[in-house]
């Protein structure tokens, strides 16, 4: 495996727990448990989430998060929560793919996956907290609803064709950027709004 695509993982996965954490773990510990995507020993950091007690507490994570994220209010109690926890699994996660024997490199590590995760999750929480103000509760629905597929399909391609994650994490930091600037503009909006 080369640099390119251990990095491409670290900050696709990053990225997507940034979103949705528990997902990403699921994923990772079940591509480590039954090895259907063949992971090479480069990603041996992931071994600890095949332990079935971590895919036990990651899959009713992911339960959890897929129901409360459904419901306006409990997705905001949800977000609010979580803006301490996805970083810090977006930081493991990459800590845990690259695997440093040098510490320099692992602080670096850490610190850019909890600082792409903290994105993705500033994205994810400013855009959702902006439509669960919305009178009516389908927007809600339907963005947790592309949120579930994006991050379904994301980590599949990170996992099957490891080759593609690099251009994964740039996609998905195109998103997270779009969403961070709409959630901006939103928020401006509103101050002025509210102002007047």
């Amino acid at each position: 495996m080369t640099a390119p695509e251990i990095i491409g993982i670290a900050a696709s996965l990053s990225l997507l727990a940034g979103w949705r954490l528990y997902a990403a773990v699921l994923a990772a510990g079940l591509a480590v448990r039954f090895g259907g995507f063949g992971l090479p020993g480069e990603l041996a950091g992931l071994a600890v989430l095949g332990n079935w007690w971590v895919l036990g507490v990651a899959a009713a994570g992911t339960l959890a998060e897929f129901l409360a994220d459904k419901v306006a209010i409990i997705d905001s109690v949800w977000d609010a929560v979580h803006t301490l926890v996805r970083p810090i699994g977006g930081a493991l996660l990459a800590f845990a793919v690259v695997a440093p024997d040098n510490a320099a490199l692992g602080v670096v590590t850490v610190l850019l996956g909890g600082g792409a995760a903290l994105a993705a999750h500033g994205a994810k929480a400013g855009t959702r907290a902006a439509i669960n103000t919305s009178p009516e509760p389908v927007s809600n629905v339907v963005a947790s609803v592309a949120e579930d597929g994006v991050t379904a399909a994301g980590l599949w391609l990170v996992f099957a064709h490891p080759q593609w994650a690099a251009a994964v994490a740039a996609v998905l930091l195109v998103i997270t950027g779009t969403m961070l600037w709409t959630a901006w503009r939103v928020v401006g909006s509103l101050r002025r709004r509210w102002r007047r």
